[in-house]
């Protein structure tokens, strides 16, 4: 009553009292009673705040593109913000313009154009790419620009989320990167195809390098085989050599052997038919019958006998008629051949 009015602020609120066209008092989050017939008050949010955008802009190559982001800023410094818009309160406690409105409006605006000139300096295809690029670019101008430090805002945070192409614009680059990527694929097929093939290859290389170690060393079996039996052979010929010279060895001596033995046996006939001729020619002047008689001296009855009827054979044509008595005979048969 009486005009006077009480008002308390939050910690992200900055109020300034005018009285008579001079701050009396400020600060965030205050609470203080003022006297609203001579007191004016500024209040002046100073907490951040996100902005989503979207812009339509076009490239250097006349293609038309969709850019959608955001950008999160705070109040920095009020009272220059106080100092270019209205953030006066009324007696209810709204603000009496719309000022502060138009400030989210300004901010964005602001960075439409600085990225505009950032996309039209670029193709389609290098905008469609570009996101991070541009958001480092125009972050830096915006902290840069006089209008930005004039109002006393600091940008928090940029982001572009997406760009995007017209419909039309975006089935044909997709059709291309459609296109792209089957020959890729085609691509990606013909070089496995072609490195299972080498790989095939590989494989059928290297068994036949084992196969043609195998024969080399079979061969080599063959030939150790063959050399072995070659050493036995001439082994087993030296063998018979020696065998053989053994053989001529014991043949020659065995010649010797019977030259020897033929020369003592015809010294020995020769002695033999020396003492024949001597005793013939002893005997030579003897009667037949005195030999006869000599040679039968120590005879074996049966013996005896057997000359007595040789005897008788030789006289057979002189005797008429022979007569054997059993006494005769029975003793002829008593008697025993002569041994030997």
């Amino acid at each position: 009553m009486f005009g006077m009015r009480f008002i308390r602020t939050q910690p992200t609120q900055y109020v300034i009292q005018y009285r008579n066209g001079k701050p009396v008092r400020e600060g965030a989050g205050l609470s203080f009673f003022y006297f609203s017939p001579t007191a004016s008050l500024v209040l002046v949010p100073t907490a951040s705040e996100e902005i989503p955008f979207i812009f339509h802009e076009v490239t250097a190559d006349f293609q038309e593109i969709t850019i959608q982001g955001q950008v999160t800023y705070r109040v920095a410094d009020p009272r220059k913000l106080a100092g270019l818009l209205n953030y006066a309160l009324d007696a209810k406690g709204s603000y009496v313009s719309d000022d502060p409105k138009k400030l989210s409006s300004r901010l964005v605006n602001q960075i439409q154009v600085l990225l505009r000139a950032q996309v039209q300096g670029l193709s389609l295809r290098n905008a469609l790419g570009a996101g991070d690029n541009l958001v480092l670019k125009v972050r830096s101008e915006i902290n840069q620009d006089p209008t930005v430090a004039a109002m006393g805002l600091e940008i928090l945070g940029l982001s572009i989320l997406a760009i995007k192409p017209q419909p039309e614009t975006a089935r044909a680059l997709e059709a291309e990167v459609r296109e792209k990527l089957l020959r890729e694929a085609d691509q990606a097929v013909y070089e496995r195809r072609n490195a299972a093939v080498n790989q095939e290859r590989g494989i059928k290389e290297n068994e036949l390098a084992t196969e043609v170690a195998v024969e080399n060393k079979k061969r080599q079996i063959r030939e150790a085989q063959m050399d072995a039996e070659r050493a036995v052979q001439q082994k087993k010929r030296q063998m018979r050599e020696e065998e053989m010279a053994t053989q001529i060895g014991l043949e020659e001596q065995k010649k010797s052997l019977v030259s020897l033995a033929t020369e003592n046996a015809k010294e020995e006939a020769d002695a033999k038919a020396y003492s024949l001729a001597a005793v013939v020619k002893v005997f030579a002047g003897v009667d037949a019958k005195v030999l006869q008689a000599l040679t039968s001296a120590g005879m074996e009855p049966a013996q005896l006998m057997a000359l007595a009827f040789r005897d008788i054979a030789d006289g057979a044509g002189k005797i008429g008629q022979l007569n054997l008595s059993p006494d005769l005979l029975r003793e002829i048969m008593k008697v025993q051949p002569a041994k030997g």
